[in-house]
């Protein structure tokens, strides 16, 4: 896929090229700000000096307030409009953004005590998890509304795109903003301030879709704090009707959704960790230590990337050999990056692991998709969606604590995982 392949399905909307780039740059910036949040919050939390655990734990009361209020959301942008829950979910990233750069500062330069600073920082985070989440579906569904339905598929995966774009490039810009006296929460401020540009932009030139009479439905993506890329459930959910709600223990979907969050839970726990790996294993200091992360991160992201828009158009594989060899190549990558001594071993690691992962997602998706009938395809979207967002609500707690008892255990326990995943994998899953 080429840098001009999300204009390239304009065509196919009613929309211009200006307001889809609008939509696409309210989904790129938060993407972009949360992983450059991501990949310098380790070393804030080593200044500090608050374990490793706790600052990981600042992010899990923001994913349980995503994955219970998006549906919410995308229910009352019905009422409201697509473009009204676009700005409130940009007004809640500006917001959270500026609130929490502004307590880390507070915190790195002792005004105020470490436990508080993350207590407040938690709290500032969860301005984000709760506004923050109406700003994928409603962007989708804005695009839905004005998409003919032969097109609607490629133009939300065009718009999709913008999640991983920003997972890439977020980690470099973000040493760009580590500047003189704000320091390490520099890339909040500077994120929070494209942020509102893009807002301005929005409400200035969008046009209100309320006026219109069709308004499309949209879905909640996955929690984007961390580096993740959207798997397609949002796109489905779009596309599809209201439908009974389905349940993740379906016969038809159960093997599929197990497939998906175990293998979310190794990619979370493992991503949470990656930070603090990396500045323990290269013994840096904390201050310095965002860019070789940053390395890392758009290593894995460019990786993912690759794998979903290069290899998996090209091999042609079911669901089910996505997952199982996705799963192994992401328990080879852990296990690399596990072992690795140097930034060049972690970062080919990590990449191949995120290899991986990019296989595991797509694959568990489409195989719980292609296990119901079309009039079911919203319901397990939803399915879908969930799976994706719970995968970040405890596997970070549970990575750090590992990591607190040894540095090698949580890449050796997600790769033990994805072991077992493979094994009940071969026997459970269908060929489809």
């Amino acid at each position: 896929m080429t840098a001009a392949t999300p204009i390239r399905h304009v065509a196919a909307t009613a929309l211009s090229t200006p307001h889809f780039l609008l939509l696409y740059a309210a989904m790129l910036v938060a993407a972009a700000g949360n992983t450059a949040l991501q990949s310098v919050m380790p070393a804030i939390g080593r200044e500090i000096g608050i374990a490793d655990f706790w600052v990981a734990m600042a992010y899990t009361w923001s994913a349980i307030l995503w994955v219970v209020l998006a549906p919410y959301w995308a229910e009352k942008s019905d009422r409201h409009g697509r473009k009204a829950l676009t700005l409130m979910g940009l007004s809640g990233f500006i917001v959270s953004m500026l609130l929490c750069g502004l307590v880390l500062i507070a915190g790195l330069h002792a005004a105020i005590a470490g436990a508080t600073t993350f207590i407040l920082f938690a709290v500032f985070r969860a301005i984000y998890g709760a506004l923050g989440c109406a700003t994928p579906s409603a962007t989708q569904a804005y695009l839905a509304s004005k998409t003919r339905r032969s097109g609607r598929v490629a133009a939300l995966s065009a718009l999709s795109s913008s999640f991983g774009l920003g997972t890439i490039i977020g980690p470099a810009l973000a040493p760009l903003f580590v500047l003189p006296f704000v320091g390490l929460p520099g890339p909040l401020f500077a994120f929070s301030g494209i942020g509102l540009l893009v807002f301005i932009a929005i409400l200035s030139w969008l046009p209100n879709d309320r006026l219109g009479r069709k308004i499309g439905r949209g879905a909640a993506m996955s929690y984007p704090s961390l580096a993740t890329t959207p798997t397609g459930a949002s796109v489905v959910a779009a596309t599809s009707p209201r439908q009974r709600r389905l349940k993740w223990n379906d016969p038809r979907i159960r093997p599929w959704i197990i497939a998906g969050v175990v293998a979310g839970h190794a990619q979370a726990a493992t991503l949470t960790c990656l930070g603090f790996f990396i500045i323990d294993r290269l013994r840096l200091s904390p201050h310095g230590s965002e860019g070789p992360i940053s390395i890392v991160m758009m290593a894995g992201a460019s990786a993912t990337l690759a794998a979903q828009w290069g290899l998996i158009p090209r091999l042609r594989a079911s669901p089910r050999g996505l997952i199982l060899w996705g799963a192994l190549i992401a328990a080879v990558g852990l296990t690399w990056t596990m072992l690795a001594d140097d930034l060049y071993g972690i970062t080919i690691g990590f990449a191949l692991a995120s290899t991986g992962f990019g296989l595991t997602r797509p694959g568990f998706t489409a195989g719980a998709s292609l296990a119901v009938p079309l009039a079911e395809q919203g319901g397990v979207a939803g399915v879908i969606t969930s799976a994706n967002g719970i995968s970040f609500v405890a596997a970070p707690a549970i990575g750090m604590a590992l990591y607190a008892a040894d540095p090698h255990l949580p890449f050796a326990a997600s790769a033990m995982l994805l072991i077992l995943l493979i094994l009940s994998g071969r026997r459970r899953l269908d060929t489809i």
